[in-house]
């Protein structure tokens, strides 16, 4: 994540403070780089905070931005439904991409390796959620 120093978090009154968001910008003036220290303040409502739960994601692109559509599929219920759509930049789903590396080994480094693979070389998705299947 190019230019991102350092951020702290805090929480407050059910709001997150980034406190301090530290960036490197060219001062266009004298035509070099200068640490910036900006405070960022997040609200995070309580229902937000709350989380929706997703057992899988789409991901689709264009050139100019990736959609990551959240959705939520349930034993029993034969239809699925997109909780939650979520648009960004090539830019932004690139740091998301290093992000979630990021936090992915240091989760496994804590509680070891988290393993996808269904037994047969390809990541499977459990579509009976390990129960019966319907027969006709």
């Amino acid at each position: 994540m190019s230019g991102i120093n350092e951020a702290k978090l805090q929480r407050i009154n059910g709001n997150i403070q980034i406190n301090p968001f530290i960036f490197e910008a060219r001062n266009i003036m004298s035509n070099k780089n200068e640490i910036i220290e900006q405070p960022i303040d997040i609200e995070l409502s309580e229902e937000v905070a709350e989380g929706t739960y997703s057992n899988l994601a789409i991901i689709t692109h264009s050139q100019a931005e990736f959609i990551i559509d959240f959705v939520r599929i349930l034993p029993g219920i034969p239809k699925g439904k997109v909780k939650s759509r979520i648009i960004m930049t090539p830019q932004h789903a690139k740091r998301l991409l290093f992000a979630l590396g990021d936090n992915m080994n240091k989760f496994e480094s804590n509680f070891g390796e988290v393993d996808i693979d269904s037994g047969n070389g390809n990541p499977g998705f459990p579509m009976n959620f390990g129960g019966m299947t319907g027969q006709a």
